[in-house]
């Protein structure tokens, strides 16, 4: 399996909605940390996420945590 691209060494902390949310696992979207369809033609698809609450999301830009799609501070130890 490839390896992501790292889109930034530090978390995409948003507001989130309830809705639907498709995180990029590749780290090549230009929509950061959403997906934009850049993984097509690679071995990564996009993480769904059916958001219920309406709080700050910490959303992983390192895009090597183990709790995909949140982070988990692996981003320290890049």
């Amino acid at each position: 399996m490839s390896k992501a691209v790292t889109a930034q060494k530090f978390p995409y902390v948003l507001k989130g909605e309830k809705k639907k949310y498709y995180w990029c696992a590749c780290g090549k979207s230009t929509n950061q940390p959403f997906c934009d369809g850049s993984h097509k033609g690679t071995d990564f698809s996009p993480i769904v996420v059916h958001n219920e609450k309406e709080s700050n999301i910490a959303w992983c830009g390192c895009k090597a945590t183990k709790n995909s799609p949140y982070c988990d501070g692996t981003h320290k130890k890049l």
